[in-house]
Formats: C-alpha cells, structure tokens, sequence
C-alpha cells in the first residue's frame, strides 16, 4: 500500500485518513456481526479499511467522492475496478446499489455529514439491517443515549426506534491524518424486532424533533406550536386541552422513551388532513 500521504485529506470533504492498520482491521471485523451480505463503504479514502473489507468472503463496493481518492483506489486495488462508485453518497439512490437486495453499510465516514449519513440510513432501513463505521464520539453517545442523559435527543429516539446501538470502543485523535480535534468511536447498529411503529412515522418524526428544538422546556410548553399547526391541518379541529393536562406535560423531552414517543403520537393522531382539492 503506498504512503497515506499520496492523497492530500481535504477539509471541505470531512477528511481525516485513518493510519493505524490494527484499528481498521478491528473496524472492518465488525461487520462480521451480519454475515452473508454485501458491503457497501463509505468514505473509502486510500483503502486502510477496505483492503480488511475485500478479504471477505462477499461482495464489497465503495463510494467516494474524491477524485483523488477514486485514481488512488483505481491504481491501488484492480480488483475493485468495477466496484468502485464515484458518486455522493447521500444523493445515491441505495435501492439499486445491490439490484435491491439487503447490505452492510461501513465506513470511516466523513464527520461533517454523518448525523445526514444516519438519516440517510433510516430511509433506507429496509434495506440496510446492519451499520457500522466510525464516526465523532460525541454523536456516537448520542446515538447510544438512553432517556435522562443529556446527550438523549433527536439522534437517539430515531434510531433507536429501528435499530439497537451498540458503543464498540473509543479512537484516539493520532491515529488520523490529519488528526481531529475530537475523539472517535466505532458504532455498530443492527435493526431490531420492529416492523411498524405503529402510529404516523412523520408526525412522530416532526414530534420529536419539535420537542427537543426547545429541550429545556417541558412538553406542555414546546409541543403548543404543534398543537395549533396540527389544529391548522384538520378539517374539524380537535380539542388538545386534555392532552395538555396530562402529566407527561410536566416532563422535559429527554425523560420520555421511544414508546412513549410513540403513545404521544398516537394522541395526536385525532383528526384527518384535509383532502386535496
């Protein structure tokens, strides 16, 4: 493999080339908790984790943005010629990328997008039972967040509402060229039992980010510009004044589990939009 140093990290991309061989190969082992798939890396960069990934017994392919990158990989690996994408991963439809069957999604992916990149993942959760990769500690923590921390918020509920998170060990900044003013953390996300939340997934996904916009007040005081927008939307208006009553009204966001997000927006689901006309 040739010197890290012969593709330039670029900052507008995110770039932080990971150049301890131990911890890619740990990070690209975490992917054997769901065998049998194919892999699909993010972020490739100069391959320090996919040359883990290719001695796999499965199809890999890679997307990376970077030109530079992409020659490196070209000259590098051969044998990912044909699996090499040159794209924007977060403008990639992910349906065709394995002819709609179901993959792993990895990577050392770029810290300046990756909250966009699990996003990304959740619409395509159907697809995707299984996620690994490194990523900010920070943003790690808040996707393993439980109700009461304080790092519990938007991240933690919609992920957690289809996946089980699972903290797998901490990086440290020298390990990176350049290295990040933050630490690291290796992740991994496997889809759990749910099928259906059973309530609508778009109000639960605008409650949730509604309340946690205002995270210090209590529900009875941050849900209140939802209330009227949702009274706004219905044909006959609903009377909330019950709802507000409630003693979970009296809580902050963060002390409220994902079920209770849910029951929440099944409340809320008592009138039907107005018919395009």
């Amino acid at each position: 493999m040739k010197n890290y140093k012969s593709v330039k990290p670029k900052k507008f991309l995110g770039q932080h080339f990971l150049t301890d061989l131990s911890i890619a190969s740990a990070i690209a082992d975490t992917v054997d908790a769901c065998p049998g798939l194919p892999i699909l890396e993010v972020g490739p960069g100069m391959g320090v984790m996919t040359q883990f990934l290719i001695r796999k017994p499965r199809e890999v392919k890679v997307v990376e943005i970077d030109y530079e990158s992409v020659e490196y990989l070209r000259h590098t690996y051969p044998e990912l010629e044909d699996s090499i994408i040159e794209d924007d991963f977060l403008k990639m439809h992910l349906e065709r990328t394995f002819g709609g069957s179901p993959f792993v999604l990895t990577g050392n992916y770029p810290y300046n997008i990756s909250s966009q990149i699990f996003f990304k993942m959740l619409d395509y959760k159907e697809l995707i039972p299984c996620c690994t990769g490194m990523i900010q500690k920070e943003v790690a923590e808040r996707m393993a967040a439980g109700p009461g921390s304080k790092t519990y918020g938007i991240l933690s509920i919609l992920i957690q509402a289809w996946y089980n998170v699972e903290y797998l060990f901490t990086v440290e900044p020298g390990v990176f060229n350049p290295p990040p003013k933050v630490r690291s953390a290796v992740i991994r996300l496997t889809r759990n039992s749910t099928t259906s939340l059973g309530c609508d997934e778009k109000l639960f996904r605008r409650l949730v980010k509604t309340t946690f916009n205002q995270r210090r007040k209590t529900l009875r005081n941050n849900i209140r510009p939802l209330l009227s927008q949702l009274e706004a939307e219905c044909e006959k208006r609903p009377n909330f004044s019950a709802l507000l009553s409630d003693p979970i009204m009296t809580k902050r966001p963060e002390q409220l589990s994902v079920q209770d997000f849910i029951s929440l927006t099944l409340r809320l689901q008592t009138c039907r939009r107005k018919e395009v006309e």
